[in-house]
């Protein structure tokens, strides 16, 4: 383990070699949350009544916890450096060496995570500070106690469908269309836009059977006691079982790929 150790280090200092891009990169995330929290705001100007079960204070605080979990669980950048790593042949390295590169690549992301939190915290706390009317502490003990596990699960899930994904690089010369793609999907399908309560209860049913939910939507309303009891520990249980069928899926692409693999630069 002590060489996985090594590469977070490593890692951690490559990724603050570039800490004025976090710092820039998380304010202009603001802009988007930003325009939001304005447009529900206006909305429930019009009208003080719950909107879908949602008061206007539960919807303030659910973008800001939106923009929470987004700082400790989003994958940025790895899915387009795996890539590069496979089409330059850097991958090759890996295959001589006693290095999983799986492994490797999510200490790489842990890393990663660990210099953005450290550099877009300050601008993140400020801005909560502006919404500060609005927080909210956990609902529960239990909402308290499952949250930080379920923040877990969303990143190592949204790391495994990305790394999976980046195994396309394999077989393809050119993934972005896949990859935003994709992105659009979790965009919308996560949560991200609005809480996906409501939906149309048929459709909200169906997305709930898709890892989509769990990448956001799920950390987030058990947070807020918008999910509870045994809805809660369900949840869960579904989040845990699409973290392992990610996993899975993210090593057969490997060594699905690795079959097909020929070596150029690296």
């Amino acid at each position: 383990m002590r060489k996985y150790w090594h590469v977070i280090g490593i890692g951690l200092q490559n990724n603050l070699t570039y800490r004025f891009n976090y710092l820039t990169r998380t304010l202009f995330s603001f802009i988007p949350l930003f325009a939001m929290l304005s447009l529900w705001q206006k909305i429930y100007a019009g009208n003080s009544s719950a909107h879908g079960g949602w008061t206007k204070a539960e919807m303030v605080f659910y973008y800001l916890m939106v923009a929470v979990t987004d700082v400790f669980t989003a994958v940025n950048e790895d899915d387009w450096q795996i890539a590069a790593d496979i089409r330059e042949g850097a991958i090759s390295q890996f295959l001589l060496k006693p290095i999983d590169y799986l492994t490797y690549r999510l200490c790489l992301f842990v890393s990663g995570r660990l210099a953005f939190i450290m550099m877009a915290g300050i601008p993140l706390v400020v801005f909560i500070f502006c919404y500060r009317s609005y927080f909210m502490l956990p609902a529960s003990a239990t909402a308290a106690l499952v949250f930080p596990v379920s923040m877990l699960l969303t990143a190592l899930l949204q790391f495994f469908i990305s790394y999976g994904m980046a195994m396309l690089a394999f077989w393809l010369l050119e993934i972005s269309t896949f990859i935003f793609i994709l992105f659009a999907f979790e965009y919308i399908a996560s949560g991200h836009m609005f809480p996906l309560s409501l939906l149309p209860p048929p459709l909200f049913h169906v997305i709930m059977f898709t890892p989509f939910p769990y990448q956001l939507y799920f950390p987030v309303c058990v947070y807020m006691g918008k999910i509870a009891g045994a809805d809660l520990w369900t949840g869960l249980l579904m989040q845990f079982a699409w973290v392992l069928l990610a996993y899975a899926f993210a090593r057969f692409m490997w060594q699905r790929g690795v079959r097909k693999y020929s070596a150029f630069g690296g």
